[in-house]
């Protein structure tokens, strides 16, 4: 079992804020399917103010890189992602068109 956390931020605006829960409080099917036909087991986004951290937790098969090929392919997939567009921003010294990045774990018990 592979983890991840990553991060983004929302703009800070309380209604888009609220929209962006709507929208993942039920997730269009076939943004499931690509997430679970990727090798996704697991996947939690947690917000503190504007701030996502999302947890993924993936079986042997995930790659971010096979991951982003087939969401390339996938144009359910891109329209979700030119709508999150509309609450989402870039986290400071993102590369352009960067969302959520990676984040170092520094600390485990």
């Amino acid at each position: 079992m592979k983890k991840f956390c990553l991060a983004l931020d929302l703009i800070d605006d309380e209604k888009l804020i609220a929209e962006y829960g709507k929208y993942h409080q039920n997730i269009w099917p076939e943004i499931r399917k690509s997430i679970l036909d990727s090798g996704i087991t697991n996947m939690e986004i947690y917000r503190v103010q504007n701030r996502l951290m999302m947890m993924i937790e993936a079986d042997e098969s995930f790659s971010f890189e096979a991951k982003n090929e087939a969401d390339k392919n996938n144009s359910k997939v891109q329209e979700w992602e030119e709508l999150m567009w509309k609450f989402q921003q870039q986290l400071p010294k993102s590369k352009t068109g960067e969302k959520w990045k990676l984040m170092d774990k520094i600390f485990s018990l």
